[in-house]
């Protein structure tokens, strides 16, 4: 395993923040495709798959971008380029050299991270939760000695497992966890609880020792909250359904727990 680049950043912003990353001649960071916000002169941008064919199908499948971009500072004196959250939240720095030299996160959550940092796909155990549970179930390992970027929906949950200490989670509320921490996903019983009970129908259990970082507002809930609220918006305009009553209907349909 190549050594990583060693980089400095500073995280700029509240809840819809930016990392700005500062670069040493010929030292170099790597993102997807489109996260970029601004950089210096003499930085040069190199896209590919980033390692072959196979990595970039296998990003595909996390639902990254097929290619990566590598940007070298090529000048001299000190570098700088930005990278910028897609949706409101918070971008957590992970030092893989102090977390064991790999972290699995959220297949979404990726931002950046210095070159070096190999990015792998990593499966759950229950095949079966991946049908029914849509998130969850396709994971990536950040692995390396370096720094990653990743990036947390709503306001960011940091616990520490002990030995043996377990939580069980929304799937799309985790972001980030430790490889020592133990990771399944488990079935909601009951029928009336997977279809009126508002939440998923499956549950992540994670087992420590070892940190992991939770997400208060996935970006699929705000989708689809967005989605419904749209949805119900066009009805009513097109039925002519207005007033309290169509509200609370559609709010109940709409998974709406405001009224």
């Amino acid at each position: 395993m190549n050594m990583a680049d060693v980089i400095d950043y500073k995280i700029i912003g509240n809840d819809m923040q930016l990392v700005e990353i500062e670069l040493d001649p010929k030292e170099s960071v790597r993102a997807e495709a489109g996260a970029m916000m601004y950089m210096g002169p003499g930085i040069k941008m190199e896209t590919s798959t980033g390692g072959g064919l196979l990595k970039g199908l296998k990003r595909a499948v996390t639902g990254e971008s097929f290619f990566i971009t590598n940007f070298t500072h090529e000048g001299e004196g000190k570098g700088y380029i930005a990278f910028g959250a897609p949706y409101p939240g918070k971008i957590i720095c992970l030092d893989l050299a102090q977390l064991g030299g790999s972290f699995i996160c959220q297949k979404d959550s990726f931002l950046c991270a210095a070159k070096g940092i190999e990015i792998e796909l990593t499966f759950t155990k229950k095949i079966g939760a991946g049908l029914f549970g849509g998130e969850g179930f396709i994971l990536q390992k950040l692995r390396g000695d370096g720094l990653a970027f990743v990036h947390a929906g709503g306001t960011i949950i940091e616990k520490d497992l002990k030995a043996g200490e377990v939580i069980r989670v929304d799937t799309g509320c985790i972001c980030a966890f430790a490889e020592s921490v133990s990771y399944d996903i488990s079935f909601v019983g009951g029928f009336k609880n997977a279809l009126f009970g508002g939440e998923g129908v499956v549950l992540a259990t994670l087992r420590g020792p070892g940190k992991v970082f939770l997400q208060s507002l996935p970006f699929s809930r705000l989708a689809d909250r967005v989605m419904a609220a749209a949805r119900f918006q066009s009805r009513d305009e097109s039925t002519g359904i207005g007033g309290i009553g169509g509200k609370v209907i559609g709010g109940m349909l709409g998974g709406d727990r405001s009224f």
